[in-house]
């Protein structure tokens, strides 16, 4: 039943990304968009990063808003020398708290209503697009009744184990929400790669209903407003950004802490199949050597194997179109790690948020 179920998800919900193809417009869009950054002491990451999304390669008037959310380093001075050479930048800065809002919706929500035009593209100090053409290919997803597109946050690749498996767990979390947004149940987006209409954030009054959630700007927003109709999905690898992990072990399952304490909050559905995939993806190890020892054993490796033949097919095709690729000679040892990774993230369900954003 475990591998059933396993491989019901495989064909059903992540052959979807999988076999999806990226089709480009003849007529692209050119919306107005702007592009908002919340900072707090990002002084060192907006030197880097920022000139990347200032030279965009988009004709159509865009703006850059920074958000300073209450830096004591340097943020402030180094947007206005960059305001010296881009006409288009603007800094919203912001000098005190917000009471009763913790996380980033406040700087955010400041951000987004002080934007020109009604598409808002949201990415994150420490990210770099992965191309000049990020806004371009961005926007062309909004035609029709789409209000919501969501993007890919890559991790720049690295030497290392802490790299491998960090780049893998982002892999396997976008498989499934892009997956799950292809078979018409949204259910969250990345803050590092995240657009959506400005008229979706006023309608459904911002973040007022999840303010006293310290993370979930992006995912239970997302969860809330999200739905077949107005959702779409970008995976041109021109649209990627691409950030830097967490240095240490512990950085990283604090950050992992951080964000699986928002997915109680979530609609009851993607809870439930959400869970049920983790759960089985759990079991999936530990009911097969059960089953070496005191059942069938061949007939046990064969049904292991057709889930195993499955599952390469599908991530080798889902790792190439997320430029990921390099992942799969590893997917088996992966597979299995998967298994340690939700012991370990297991306290997240119950463990109480963090109040800082950054």
């Amino acid at each position: 039943m475990v591998i059933a179920i396993q491989v019901f998800y495989y064909l059903y919900f992540f052959s979807r990304l999988a076999s999806y193809e990226t089709v480009t417009s003849k007529t692209p869009a050119k919306n107005p968009i702007s592009v908002i950054i919340c900072a707090r002491d990002e002084a060192h990451n907006l030197v880097k990063n920022l000139p990347g999304i200032l030279v965009q390669d988009y004709a159509t008037p865009h703006e850059v808003l920074v958000v300073n959310d209450n830096s004591t380093d340097e943020t402030k001075y180094i947007i206005d020398e960059f305001k010296r050479s881009f006409d288009n930048l603007t800094l919203v800065d912001l000098t005190q708290e917000a009471k009763m809002i913790s996380g980033k919706k406040f700087p955010l929500s400041m951000g987004i209503k002080s934007a020109k035009h009604d598409i808002v593209l949201l990415t994150d100090a420490d990210c770099i697009p992965a191309s000049e053409f990020w806004i371009q290919k961005m926007q062309e997803k909004f035609k029709g009744n789409i209000e919501i597109v969501l993007g890919y946050g890559a991790y720049r690749k690295r030497f290392g184990f802490l790299n491998l498996l960090i780049r893998f767990e982002t892999f396997h979390t976008a498989l499934q929400y892009f997956s799950y947004a292809l078979a018409g149940i949204p259910y969250m987006g990345v803050g590092r790669n995240l657009s959506y209409r400005k008229e979706v954030f006023i309608r459904n009054k911002g973040f007022s209903s999840i303010n006293q959630i310290p993370s979930g700007d992006d995912d239970l927003f997302i969860n809330k407003v999200a739905n077949k109709r107005n959702t779409a999905i970008c995976i041109d690898p021109d649209t990627f950004t691409i950030s830097e992990h967490k240095k240490t072990w512990n950085e990283w399952i604090t950050q992992k802490y951080r964000h699986y304490t928002t997915s109680k909050y979530y609609k009851p559905m993607h809870k439930f199949l959400l869970g049920l995939y983790s759960f089985t993806l759990f079991l999936v190890y530990p009911t097969f050597l059960v089953s070496l020892f005191f059942f069938n054993w061949w007939m046990s490796i064969g049904i292991y194997l057709i889930r195993l033949s499955i599952q390469a097919v599908i991530y080798l095709k889902s790792m190439r179109k997320l430029n990921e690729a390099d992942l799969f000679p590893w997917f088996v040892l992966l597979d299995i790690w998967m298994f340690i990774y939700y012991i370990i993230t297991l306290p997240a369900i119950w463990k109480a948020p963090r109040k800082s954003w950054n």
